[in-house]
This record gives structure tokens, C-alpha cells and sequence, in this order.
């Protein structure tokens, strides 16, 4: 499985980003090791995530939602935390 993810970091900003392994990303995440916008937010929350059969897939749903205004981010939290694609 491929997942597309959202965190909220510390600073209240999301970051968005796709993984293989999303426990192991997040952890990554809160230790440093994940993305360099992330490093200086810690820590940060999971608040939302999608699953993908191909790496493809979940990479063109990260580059759908770092194109979304911060308001249409926050409807997709209150839409649900977890969806599957």
C-alpha cells in the first residue's frame, strides 16, 4: 500500500507528502529525518491520510492537495481522516 498524508505541524501549518511506510514517516517526521520543512515544526500530528495501490497514484494526490488553499485543506480534514483510494 501507498499512502498520501497530511500532518499538522507544530506551527499550525500542514505538510503534505506520500509514503510506503506512513507509522515510519511520521516517526521520521517528529525525529528530524523527514522532510526539511518539517524539521524546524516539530512535532508533528497526523491528521489525515489516503491509501493507493501504486506509488503513482499516491504521488499525484500529494501534488492535488499542496495545490489546495489552506481552506479547501480544512474541509478535506472535516470530510474525514482517512480515506482510501
Amino acid at each position: 500500500m501507498k499512502y498520501t498524508y497530511m500532518v499538522r505541524c507544530h506551527d499550525g501549518t500542514f505538510y503534505t507528502g506520500w509514503t510506503n511506510d506512513l507509522d515510519k514517516r511520521i516517526k521520521d517526521h517528529n525525529e528530524g529525518k523527514g522532510a526539511k520543512y518539517t524539521r524546524s515544526r516539530r512535532p508533528v500530528t497526523l491528521v489525515y491520510w489516503e491509501e493507493f495501490m501504486t506509488k503513482e497514484e499516491a504521488m499525484r494526490r500529494e501534488w492535488a492537495i499542496k495545490h489546495m488553499s489552506r481552506a479547501e485543506k480544512l474541509k478535506l480534514l472535516e470530510a474525514g481522516s482517512c480515506q482510501t483510494g
